[in-house]
């Protein structure tokens, strides 16, 4: 070996490729958080008026699209990144791969959910004689899910999913029973718009959490057998062929909360 020739190997050639790898790895972070943010805003956006609820649907759609594609090179880079290959960016591509899965998870949740329910959106104590709306009925106009109850097809599917949706029967009287479910629905949150003590109907609406989704609620108490109540609830999404389960927890959360008192 003459003097000339250096027996240290040149490093430099592979500096540009391990800069690569670690920028793979930031990508899938960069990616993740991105489709993230989608995510976090496509229900907020249609909520504060940024946009239509289809639009927030399909924001989610591709959000979890893109999750699945930024968990994927989140986890070549870590492959490239892994420790003790000289390589940088190993810890953001770990995060890279959970945020992008996480994102990936909501999404696939609730449509686990909409599969697992079935597809209806007008749940009632009483499907044979369903509480009927007054009030509301200008605030629904144009809504594209109608007021009119769906008939025996929809009582029958709420039947074999939510058997459990029934009256309240309070021993209490009709006044009183009213008195304590309009405080009931204040304490839940909703928004009262009528409350016909003499008719025995409360009228009231309620948002879902993320999307801001508007659902409308009648309450009808009537009096039971000696001197106690009937309490009927029935809850209606405006929006969506399927509510994933929404009205019929409403209902149980509004009848448990009433009967404790």
């Amino acid at each position: 070996m003459s003097q000339t020739e250096d027996p240290v190997p040149d490093r430099t050639a592979f500096r540009g490729g391990a800069a690569a790898r670690s920028r793979l790895a930031l990508l899938g972070f960069a990616l993740a958080l991105l489709f993230a943010l989608a995510l976090a805003i496509s229900g907020p956006g249609h909520r504060f008026g940024l946009w239509d609820w289809r639009t927030g649907i399909t924001i989610l759609k591709w959000a979890a699209y893109g999750g699945i594609g930024a968990a994927s090179v989140s986890l070549l880079g870590a492959v490239l990144a892994r420790p003790g290959g000289g390589r940088r960016g190993f810890i953001f591509a770990l995060l890279g791969v959970v945020i992008g899965l996480a994102v990936t998870a909501i999404p696939w949740q609730m449509k686990r959910t909409a599969r697992s329910v079935p597809p209806i959106h007008d749940i009632t104590t009483d499907s044979e004689n369903p509480p009927r709306f007054k009030a509301l009925l200008p605030l629904r106009a144009g809504a594209p899910n109608p007021a009119v109850y769906g008939g025996a097809g929809i009582a029958i599917q709420q039947l074999r999913a939510y058997p459990d949706i029934v009256p309240a029967i309070l021993a209490l009287s009709p006044a009183q029973a009213f008195e304590r479910a309009l405080a009931t629905a204040r304490d839940m949150g909703w928004t009262v718009v009528e409350a016909d003590k003499a008719a025995g109907r409360i009228e009231a609406t309620d948002r879902t959490l993320w999307f801001g989704f508007v659902d409308d609620v009648v309450i009808r108490i009537t009096p039971a057998a000696g001197s106690g109540s009937r309490v009927d609830v029935r809850s209606l999404s405006r929006v969506g062929r399927s509510d994933l389960g929404t009205n019929a927890k409403r209902i149980r959360a509004f009848l448990a909360r009433l009967k404790g008192g």
